[in-house]
């Protein structure tokens, strides 16, 4: 019997709107919720969790994107591999600028998108709004730091290697990426269970389109609050110059803060792409990140050369 008391449900229904969103995610994946007796500090929300989508928001590529907020109960939805898993698995981190969760462009899509590749994917639906950056408040890394102890206390059960659990994130997503790839020698809340015993640390990293890691009331400086070391782990970076919501000097700083760390890096910038677009292709280069990142996972010895 595991000595963790995780609560592990499996997702029979959903609401109407998951047939045409991916979320809810429908019956067969598995849901862990992160804290059993409750998540640790104040509850910032305003109202009932929702998709607070209107018929104004902006579309990408063409469809609707959901825009999850008032999220108070954090939990992690599994995305087994198709075909078999190879070992590796990912905790993805959507963005939404710690406000909202872009659940389906920056979360199931790219799940579909990683199993399809043989990797089991964990969604975190972490707490908004007004959970982050960090330090501004401590509840996004608290969940992602219980998170990933989450996964690697799952691994026998998963079928995945706990050496090789990464993140990927996007927007305030990838900077969440950052921060639990710099502060995970010790956990921001007390022991729940024997899952906060097993690391926190990323064995990799992918960081898409990132905010909040150059300060613009500071000349674009590199924040100090994301302290990177050699430790970092290996970082896959990727922004477009005319990113006017993140700006580019987010990725090229994080970039020079592993490079000069000594840390395993790999920095992509294209001319055009702006910001949000997740892996939604269109007729723009950048959107076609997923093959970079696939190269590139491979290259660091996550996954076999030969998938």
């Amino acid at each position: 019997m595991r000595k963790f008391c995780a609560l592990l449900v499996i997702v029979s229904c959903g609401f109407a709107m998951a047939q045409s969103t991916g979320w809810p995610v429908g019956a067969g994946h598995a849901v862990v919720t992160l804290w059993p007796k409750g998540a640790p500090g104040a509850d910032m929300t305003k109202g009932p969790e929702a998709d607070t989508s209107t018929t104004a928001d902006k579309k990408i590529a063409g469809r609707t994107v959901v825009r999850l907020g008032n999220v108070s109960v954090p939990t992690l939805t599994l995305f087994e591999p198709k075909g078999g898993s190879n070992g590796a698995a990912v905790v993805v981190f959507p963005g939404g600028g710690y406000s909202i969760l872009a659940m389906d462009l920056e979360g199931t899509e790219v799940c579909d998108w990683l199993t399809s590749r043989g990797v089991t994917c964990a969604l975190l639906k972490y707490r908004v709004p007004g959970t982050g950056p960090y330090p501004k408040s401590d509840e996004a890394l608290q969940d992602a730091q219980r998170a990933v102890g989450l996964v690697r206390a799952h691994a026998t059960e998963w079928k995945i290697d706990p050496k090789r659990v990464g993140v990927l994130g996007f927007s305030a997503g990838a900077h969440l990426a950052a921060a639990l790839s710099t502060h995970f020698t010790a956990r921001l809340y007390g022991r729940v269970d024997a899952a906060d015993d097993l690391s926190c640390r990323p064995d990799f990293a992918v960081v898409l389109y990132p905010g909040y890691l150059a300060l613009a009331d500071k000349g674009m400086m590199f924040n100090p609050d994301i302290p990177v070391t050699k430790e970092t782990p290996p970082t896959f970076l990727l922004q477009a110059e005319d990113d006017d919501t993140a700006h580019v000097e987010n990725a090229t700083a994080y970039f020079l803060a592993l490079k000069n760390a000594g840390v395993p890096t790999e920095l992509h910038i294209y001319a055009e792409g702006g910001h949000g677009y997740g892996l939604r292709r269109t007729k723009l280069p950048v959107t076609g990140w997923p093959d970079l990142v696939d190269v590139w996972m491979k290259t660091i010895g996550v996954t076999s050369s030969t998938q």
